[in-house]
């Protein structure tokens, strides 16, 4: 369970400052200071296998379902049902012919959602880093998986701000090294130790609609909607139970 622990967002303070030794490979990408949209070679459709489509189903995670459920984007490099399914979602999102191919236009709109450094859109690296340090070190994983954690997260997080409405969404904490979890007292397995995880603001958004969008974004952990934030993390792709504090909603 999350600390209810909040601190003033720094996203003004250190956009940027991360991103100079963000240099790191996370599978096909390799983040450097220029733009690098990915490099797509093909247009994928359901049935195709490969490197290209684990990257495809990590940025379009967050269109899991359309309603609320226990229901997730495999990231395993397989062109399935599941993944047809959250592509033609994101297509329709995004004003596309919702047809669940993923060609030029639809590779675009996915580019589009990619910053330079690796990041996306509207989320930084510095929003996510450790608290105390600044850093991605000290956690339960080494940096660069611990980097590959909050890329993915940051993917689903630009999926629940889409379903908001484009809200703007504060990251009051995302990674933590184990000393300053403790510090805040933290859960001794926080997701935040991984890097799967984030408490949010969304200013003028009650955290009630917040969970309730958070059900379709393929998020598997939700505390309760009644603290002074909403935490989200995706602790089954770490292969622990789902659990949701509310339930259902």
């Amino acid at each position: 369970m999350a600390s209810s622990f909040r601190s003033v967002d720094r996203r003004t303070v250190l956009r940027g400052t991360l991103a100079a030794g963000a240099g790191i490979a996370f599978g096909p990408l390799l983040f450097r200071g220029t733009a690098q949209a990915y490099a797509w070679s093909r247009t994928l459709t359901q049935g195709d296998s490969g490197a290209d489509v684990t990257e495809l189903q990590i940025r379009v995670a967050g269109w899991a379902a359309d309603s609320a459920g226990h229901s997730r984007v495999g990231i395993d490099g397989d062109f399935g049902p599941g993944t047809a399914a959250a592509v033609r979602r994101f297509q329709t999102a995004y004003g596309l012919a919702a047809d669940g191919s993923v060609g030029p236009l639809t590779q675009g709109k996915l580019n589009a959602l990619e910053q330079s450094d690796g990041s996306t859109a509207h989320f930084d690296w510095s929003e996510f880093a450790d608290r105390s340090s600044g850093t991605f070190d000290g956690g339960k994983l080494s940096v660069s998986a611990v980097k590959e954690n909050v890329r993915r997260c940051m993917y689903k997080l630009e999926a629940l701000r889409k379903k908001l409405g484009d809200k703007p969404i504060t990251v009051n904490s995302g990674f933590r090294s184990i000393a300053h979890n403790a510090d805040i007292g933290g859960a001794a397995d926080s997701m935040h130790l991984y890097g799967t995880a984030a408490d949010l603001d969304v200013p003028g958004v009650a955290n009630k609609t917040v969970y309730q969008k958070a059900e379709t974004c393929g998020f598997s952990g939700l505390e309760t909607y009644s603290t002074d934030h909403q935490h989200v993390d995706s602790r089954a792709d770490l292969g622990r139970d789902w659990w949701w504090e509310d339930g259902t909603i």
